[in-house]
């Protein structure tokens, strides 16, 4: 597609000088001679078959043409200025970006962040949450902390946690009849399908109800009492420990595995292995 854009150059001549009203006052602003100017803009117009600007003597005027090109160089030159700002967070000298779920961040990581920037306040954290896992040889990615990981080329792998779920429900929906609670169903491992596999217990729970693609959500639900589901242990730690949910059973049926990705640039970089040191030391300790 570029080979059919105007040259740069010439665009950003004729946005100074439609924007000035001068020729010459462009040329002063772009540090260029009015004939450089004069000469960007008669290139523009060549290749666009159409004049941009009526002139007369010395004084310009742009024409209709001009007034919806001068409406389009601007957005373009603005938006690739902010694209051009937004460069300078990669070259933050201790920056670590990791990426993880948006259920983990959610419900594990964020709530523990502020303990991790007390003890470690020179790690520039960039968090970046998806719901896809990352390709750590084309992303811009330090540490992958997933529930869906496996080995990736140039990246160390190792599993954090073995991770297991139970049904579960607000406290208050356990003055509802069994047969009366809605169902809530998440995926993967978190659908009620994998329990029964597993041989859990009969809770009540239906085929039928409410189905949530993200974790993090199926969790919130059950907080808020919408129904009963089945839950993480690590995501639901924080939920348990303060009452937002109880387990239906004390039955408990194997989860996904927690897994790490450092990549091979970052591996021996100390702020990486503050924030890995710190991790699997939090992992150990859900109950903090």
């Amino acid at each position: 597609m570029l080979k059919h854009w105007p040259p740069l150059n010439a665009l950003r001549g004729f946005e100074a000088a439609a924007r000035l009203g001068s020729f010459h006052k462009a040329a002063e602003e772009l540090h260029l001679t009015q004939s450089a100017i004069s000469q960007q803009i008669r290139s523009l117009e060549t290749y666009l078959e159409q004049p941009l600007f009526f002139r007369n003597g010395r004084s310009v005027a742009l024409t209709d043409a001009g007034f919806d090109l001068l409406s389009t160089t601007q957005s373009l030159l603005q938006q690739l200025a902010v694209g051009i700002r937004r460069l300078e967070q990669y070259r933050k000298p201790n920056q670590l970006v990791v990426n993880t779920t948006p259920a983990f961040a959610r419900h594990w990581l964020v709530p523990r962040l502020a303990e991790f920037n007390r003890q470690y306040p020179q790690v520039d954290l960039w968090l970046l949450t998806t719901d896809e896992t990352p390709d750590m040889a084309t992303q811009t990615i330090d540490i992958a902390i997933r529930d869906d990981l496996s080995a990736q080329a140039e990246c160390s792998f190792r599993v954090l946690l073995e991770d297991c779920l139970y049904p579960a429900c607000h406290p208050q929906l356990l003055q509802v009849r069994a047969e009366e609670r809605i169902t809530l169903h998440g995926e993967r491992e978190m659908d009620w399908s994998h329990w029964q596999v597993q041989g859990g217990a009969d809770v009540g729970q239906k085929s039928q109800g409410l189905n949530f693609s993200d974790a993090g959500l199926l969790l919130d639900a059950a907080t808020q009492g919408l129904g009963i589901a089945l839950v993480s242990q690590l995501l639901a730690s924080r939920a348990q420990r303060t009452g937002l949910v109880v387990a239906l059973t004390e039955q408990r049926v194997r989860g996904s595995n927690w897994s790490w990705l450092v990549h091979r640039d970052s591996e021996d970089d100390a702020l990486t292995r503050t924030f890995c040191d710190w991790l699997s030391a939090a992992l150990q300790h859900p109950e903090a």
